[in-house]
């Protein structure tokens, strides 16, 4: 198979973690590792509204604080968007093909 084959065929789930199993131990089959930093976190400035309807509805599932609650509905709509946005890329992918 030319090396040009191999970039453009596509391989399935099981092909990609056989692949991954058999080249597990050879660190020479591997890139560098890459290393994150973790950066400070971000603040956010609301509305003073926004702000007392957020703190309400965090009492509301009796979150300890508003933040916790904040970030876990940041957390778990950004999961959504991402999870809607990989079924479009999906399904716009399955029509072209």
């Amino acid at each position: 198979m030319s090396p040009q084959s191999k970039m453009t065929k596509r391989l399935s789930e099981f092909e990609i973690d056989q692949i991954v199993t058999a080249q597990a131990e050879d660190d020479t089959a591997w890139e560098t590792p890459v290393r994150v930093q973790h950066t400070a976190p971000a603040s956010l400035a609301l509305p003073a509204e926004l702000a007392a309807r957020a703190a309400f509805l965090a009492q509301l599932h009796r979150t300890p604080n508003v933040e916790d609650w904040l970030r876990r509905v940041i957390q778990e709509r950004v999961e959504l968007e991402e999870a809607a946005f990989i079924g479009i890329k999906r399904s716009l992918a399955a029509r072209a093909a």
